[in-house]
């Protein structure tokens, strides 16, 4: 009987004891979370009025220096613009020797076009095709295998008279590639080959003087051989209907984005207000509970749970909505795979910032995701039309690698060549780092015991007198 009355005495104790400290720990907390909000006794320091509008100037000038800067002359931006040159000129006999007009033309115009803005690259007609099905170039200049014979047979023409065509130089572009790539693709060759139409012309005219002599041109003939080169310039995989004109790739890609952050910003929030430690405001209604004993660890745990949860669920919308207003969609099971990973890795990865970086994590994410993230992307400006900086930028950047993934989807018939391989592998990678970010972060912050408005996560242990 005594050993029972001496039992229940020291679970009496033992159980007083773990509601003291229990109680003083909140009690800490309170103080705690009191300092933290109260720390200059109910008055706002001057720099807490002036802080916001200082982060909101410098994110205003960044945003003005990278989405003006990008836009405002792509033509003076212009470096490294990857476009082929293919010559099939076979060549000619004229007056007893082998001339190929097209070798001279390639060598003109290889020296002419500023290296510094223009890639070109002198291909084969098999690996141009190549290219231009992996959207590796914007476009390509075609000389063909009777240019020499045409240009020859137009001279004579000047001689004799009859009815010839004209030689034909063909300009293919790669609208889906990209849009504007290709207007800048079409400048690009205009400037080069009129150029080379006018010192073709005036070479030609000078040769069938000499053979006239005396004897006057007319004046149709003058014209005829002052601009003797036609160039035809066409479209070499014409996008589908239902493309929005190349845009749909950038657009799909910019919904990805966007939906993975705002699910980062959304469910951070709400899971804090659900377990306790950010109050919620609903119009007039204000609802603070009590702070939950969850590790940060867990926190982020449950919150990329959801994520991951959310994901496919977005991406599935997206695709039906795409779907609806007949969108130009040749791979949806892929095209859903992939937005379910991009969406799942923005928001990991957002959280993930937040997690470690607080308040400051929201400035993080919109500078990398969203004011970076559009001007490098390439979706309606091509890199090559950007600043160098901004274009350098592309290789990290998540929303250009989200951009080639969609493209190649879209576009390129699901090409790994064309985007879709760099664009996968990139997206894993920015993956792998948030969660290890995560997992780093808030590991840290527990074993140092960093407790979120000072509630521990460990369960109290209370001694037991025997």
């Amino acid at each position: 009987m005594a050993d029972t009355v001496t039992t229940e005495k020291a679970e009496t104790v033992a159980a007083d004891k773990a509601e003291t400290v229990t109680a003083e720990r909140a009690e800490t907390a309170a103080e705690q979370v009191e300092t933290v909000a109260n720390p200059h006794g109910g008055r706002v320091p001057l720099r807490g009025w002036v802080a916001p509008i200082l982060v909101l100037t410098v994110l205003a000038a960044l945003m003005g220096t990278m989405y003006l800067g990008f836009t405002a002359d792509p033509d003076s931006n212009l470096h490294d613009f990857p476009v082929a040159l293919v010559n099939q000129d076979d060549g000619d006999v004229l007056d007893g020797k082998q001339v190929n007009i097209g070798d001279q033309i390639a060598e003109a115009m290889a020296a002419q076009v500023p290296a510094d803005k223009v890639d070109l690259r002198l291909l084969g007609m098999s690996e141009a095709h190549r290219q231009l099905q992996n959207g590796q170039i914007y476009g390509a200049i075609v000389i063909p295998s009777d240019f020499s014979k045409r240009l020859s047979i137009l001279g004579a023409s000047a001689v004799v008279p009859g009815e010839v065509e004209r030689p034909v130089i063909n300009v293919h572009t790669n609208p889906r590639a990209g849009t504007y790539a290709s207007t800048i693709m079409q400048r690009i060759s205009n400037r080069a080959l009129a150029e080379v139409d006018t010192t073709v012309g005036t070479q030609l005219t000078e040769q069938v003087r000499a053979k006239l002599g005396s004897t006057q041109l007319s004046g149709a003939a003058r014209l005829q051989l002052a601009q003797p080169i036609d160039i035809a310039v066409s479209p070499y995989h014409p996008l589908p209907a239902g493309t929005g004109q190349g845009l749909s790739a950038f657009f799909y890609t910019l919904v990805l984005l966007f939906s993975g952050f705002s699910c980062a910003l959304i469910i951070h929030a709400m899971v804090d207000n659900v377990l306790g430690y950010v109050p919620a405001e609903y119009g007039p209604w204000y609802r603070h509970l009590a702070p939950a004993p969850i590790s940060r660890w867990r926190t982020l745990l449950v919150k990329w749970a959801m994520a991951v949860v959310t994901a496919p669920l977005v991406s599935g919308v997206f695709l039906g909505v795409g779907t609806l207003l007949d969108m130009s969609i040749e791979h949806p099971l892929p095209l859903f795979l992939y937005g379910t990973l991009a969406i799942a890795a923005v928001s990991v990865t957002g959280l993930s910032v937040l997690a470690a970086f607080g308040t400051i994590g929201l400035i993080v994410n919109m500078i990398v995701f969203v004011v970076l993230g559009l001007p490098s992307s390439s979706g309606s400006i091509p890199i090559e039309a950007t600043p160098r900086w901004i274009a350098n930028m592309a290789t990290f950047e998540p929303m250009h690698q989200m951009y080639l993934a969609v493209r190649a989807l879209l576009f390129f018939d699901g090409n790994l060549a064309a985007g879709l391989g760099t664009g996968v592998w990139m997206t894993v990678l920015g993956l792998g780092l948030g969660l290890l970010l995560g997992a780093i972060a808030t590991h840290t912050y527990d074993l140092r015991g960093l407790y979120r408005l000072g509630v521990s996560h460990r369960p109290v242990k209370s001694p037991v007198t025997a």
